[in-house]
């Protein structure tokens, strides 16, 4: 920038981390408000995870959300959550969208892997996967508002987690058909309306998607992130500071 030493500043994209008591966040790139005022389209991707491999003690919850292009994948913006190792996946991304990457070297990128520190497939990994299952119409999902704002003349809305999970929450309106239950009920579900899945994180609700798409169901979704993304979204936070 100084005489003979030319170099080039390419920008920043605002990657900023905070850590909320025993919880930290961070973001990169950019978010939903922001495409949406430039006008720029998007797709999302949530995906819940555990800090590290779950068979080793102390995982904690993490979550990730990514946002790119609906036509070539590129890489925006991205959001963790979570009580550890938020800062690492936040990197991660970053640095993908610092050099026009996209969801593709997020499926691909290699990381320090041992138990105490990761998973085989580490969060940032299988954010890209699902990423890649939308992009090639593998999958479809809804967000929670849609989900919670479906309507029974038109829409089915199908729970396919546990009879116990269920016992404690359920979206108003849903029918549970455990995921194991799924192909032997398959006459309980209706072929003449959208059908909206949904599990805990949205793994089993993939395995739904699958066997229905295979029998014929034409519209068929997936709740994006799970109920576990309704729940944080719907849940009113009562301990607010004042």
């Amino acid at each position: 920038m100084v005489h003979d030493n030319i170099s080039r500043y390419k920008g920043t994209i605002g990657t900023g981390i905070a850590k909320i008591f025993k919880l930290t966040a961070a973001t990169t790139g950019a978010n939903e408000r922001t495409l949406q005022r430039f006008g720029i389209d998007y797709l999302t991707s949530i995906t819940h995870s555990g800090s590290h491999a779950g068979y080793y003690p102390g995982a904690k919850p993490l979550s990730v959300k990514i946002l790119y292009s609906p036509v070539t994948g590129k890489l925006l913006g991205g959001q963790v959550v979570g009580y550890g190792g938020v800062d690492k996946r936040i990197d991660t991304i970053a640095t993908i969208i610092g050099l026009g990457g996209s969801i593709h070297d997020l499926t691909e990128i290699e990381h320090a892997y041992a138990p105490p520190f990761s998973s085989a497939k580490d969060p940032v990994n299988m954010a890209g996967f699902v990423a890649d299952n939308i992009l090639k119409g593998k999958l479809r999902v809804v967000t929670w508002e849609e989900a919670d704002n479906f309507n029974p003349e038109r829409d089915f809305l199908l729970d396919v987690r546990s009879k116990q999970e269920c016992v404690h929450e359920m979206i108003n309106g849903a029918v549970n058909i455990p995921l194991e239950d799924l192909r032997f009920r398959l006459d309980e579900i209706p072929t003449d309306k959208r059908i909206i899945i949904y599990c805990a994180v949205g793994m089993r609700g993939y395995l739904a998607y699958r066997i229905l798409s295979q029998n014929d169901y034409q519209e068929v979704f997936n709740l994006s992130g799970g109920y576990l993304s309704y729940f944080y979204a719907k849940t009113d936070q009562n301990n607010r500071l004042s």
